[in-house]
């Protein structure tokens, strides 16, 4: 029975934390108000996981620390940093393998389906934290200081995950009225589960092969924001969706009054054009096949529909 250090208890450290714990083994969740599932095998600690030295004593004898980690999304370029710099401290003095939940933004605009070989070209200052981080733990793994891998998914679904879908689309659909949506309705786009992230996580984290490289979670063949509403009313019960596409103007606008809006603006170009992840590495090295697609929307609509659900942000 491991030790497994987590920071962060958002959608992908609580499914983390309960994967473990379920499987077995012993974890200690690190987050600032102490707070995650409830669990006999899960200790919960409350810490500022950007002090370097309480986090790599919190992580002393651990197998694993995982990064599920998520500063406010207009605050990356200020929090990221210095929470990078410690978990990779941490890492490094434990001897733990440092598993990061990492995203596409390092990409940039693509014209072809993503794989773990396509070139990091960041547009965008989120997408320039992430590949700064990356390479900061890539260096350490290469030098021998740090054992790391990092997993890649696209926009979540499921329990408590927040993105364009669960927040625009979905509880509108759901209420019966129209969805106006930043994005091209017809355009091929991947959608990740949650739970596979987790599984993806662990799984890279405590395999050998997983190590020194990173990996696309499993995922379900794109569709499009339009089939994927259509399939949700589907099983929500609901009436066909009704949307349109909110022209830029308005997205710019409301930036000047919503952060999260104001910062959706520079990676807008995922949701131009076709933005396909392609995780078949994973899937062979791993065994992992992504969750059915209408599961993965059963458990979406499911917590949308439970008031206490608190989502939180894609990372």
């Amino acid at each position: 029975m491991a030790l497994h250090v987590i920071v962060g208890a958002g959608p992908v450290g609580t499914a983390t934390a309960r994967l473990l714990a379920d499987r077995g083994e012993r974890v200690r969740l690190v987050t600032r108000r102490g707070s995650g599932p409830e669990h006999p095998a899960v200790e919960r600690i409350a810490a500022d996981a950007t002090d370097a030295d309480r986090l790599a004593a919190a992580t002393t004898g651990a197998a694993a620390l995982y990064n599920c980690a998520n500063p406010a999304y207009h605050r990356w370029s200020t929090d990221w940093p210095p929470l990078a710099a410690a978990l990779l401290a941490a890492a490094e003095r434990s001897g733990a393998v440092l598993a990061t939940v990492g995203n596409l933004y390092g990409y940039g605009p693509v014209d072809a389906p993503m794989t773990e070989a396509t070139p990091l070209r960041p547009s965008s200052v989120k997408g320039q934290v992430r590949v700064r981080m990356w390479a900061d733990a890539l260096a350490a793994h290469e030098a021998g200081r740090a054992r790391i891998t990092e997993v890649r998914g696209s926009d979540y679904l499921g329990a408590g995950a927040q993105s364009l879908v669960s927040m625009l689309v979905l509880p509108q659909v759901m209420a019966g009225r129209r969805a106006l949506v930043p994005a091209a309705l017809d355009a091929p786009h991947s959608w990740t589960y949650v739970g596979d992230v987790a599984r993806t996580l662990v799984a890279a984290a405590t395999d050998e092969r997983g190590w020194g490289r990173a990996w696309h979670v499993p995922t379900t063949p794109a569709v499009p924001i339009r089939e994927l509403a259509v399939r949700a009313a589907t099983l929500a019960g609901a009436p066909a969706p009704k949307l349109a596409r909110m022209p830029g103007p308005v997205l710019w606008l409301g930036g000047l009054f919503d952060p999260t809006a104001r910062e959706m603006r520079e990676v807008a170009y995922q949701f131009d054009r076709p933005f396909v992840l392609d995780s078949t590495a994973a899937t062979t090295t791993f065994g992992i096949d992504p969750t059915p697609l209408d599961d993965v929307l059963a458990e979406t609509v499911a917590a949308l529909r439970t008031p206490a659900t608190r989502p939180a942000r894609t990372p």
